[in-house]
């Protein structure tokens, strides 16, 4: 019975909707008409900047981390794993918008992981960032860092539950870069664009999810 009501937690903290709520009180905008139309991080970074995008991460990493780590320390991992699955479902079709569209849930992944397998977050993490450096594309450096934590899972000794929940993550952080993926085949991913969301300046263009 505690499983299912911190899982329910989870789905509830997984749709706090951040990028659009911080978006409408600071600039009075709905962020899905904006850039990609997508409510994360990203989306939020590349068209208004750090100001906006920084807290977004932060907050979406959050809502990953808490309950995954509640679900973990107060009854294991399998339950720490449902609770940070749920947290992600709650990002992708948050209740808070009517079950909509929301982000892709790379932050709240993130999040989850550090939760549940600390070290296999963190550098996983570190993957992120140094792919990010090297080629300049985070939906690469989503994708690589996503499907890393599958290796890190199991190289770093953590039970199969974490295994599973790293292969389910991975599949769906693939899945909703589908259009990047799709975008970078035909070289039309623009690393320009995406490298402003680092230096703080929102992009007038912000074509590219």
């Amino acid at each position: 019975m505690l499983t299912v009501v911190l899982v329910v937690v989870g789905y509830l903290a997984g749709s706090l909707t951040w990028g659009y709520w911080l978006v409408r009180i600071f600039r009075h905008e709905d962020i899905r008409t904006k850039g990609s139309g997508n409510i994360g991080a990203s989306n939020v970074w590349r068209v208004y900047g750090r100001y906006l995008g920084l807290p977004t991460v932060l907050l979406d990493t959050a809502k990953g981390f808490a309950p995954a780590l509640v679900g973990t320390l107060v009854v294991g991992h399998g339950t720490g794993v449902l609770v940070g699955a749920a947290a992600m479902l709650g990002h992708v079709r948050p209740v808070f918008l009517k079950f909509e569209k929301g982000g892709k849930m790379v932050a709240t992944t993130g999040g989850a992981f550090l939760g549940v397998a600390p070290l296999v977050g963190l550098v996983a993490l570190g993957v992120w960032i140094l792919v990010f450096v090297l080629f300049r594309y985070p939906s690469v450096a989503s994708i690589v860092a996503s499907v890393s934590l599958i290796a890190w899972a199991v190289l770093l000794g953590y039970p199969w539950p974490v295994w599973a929940f790293a292969a389910v993550a991975a599949a769906g952080v693939v899945f909703l870069h589908r259009q990047n993926i799709r975008r970078l085949l035909h070289g039309e991913e623009n690393r320009s664009t995406l490298w402003r969301r680092w230096i703080g300046k929102p992009s007038s263009s912000a074509a590219n999810p």
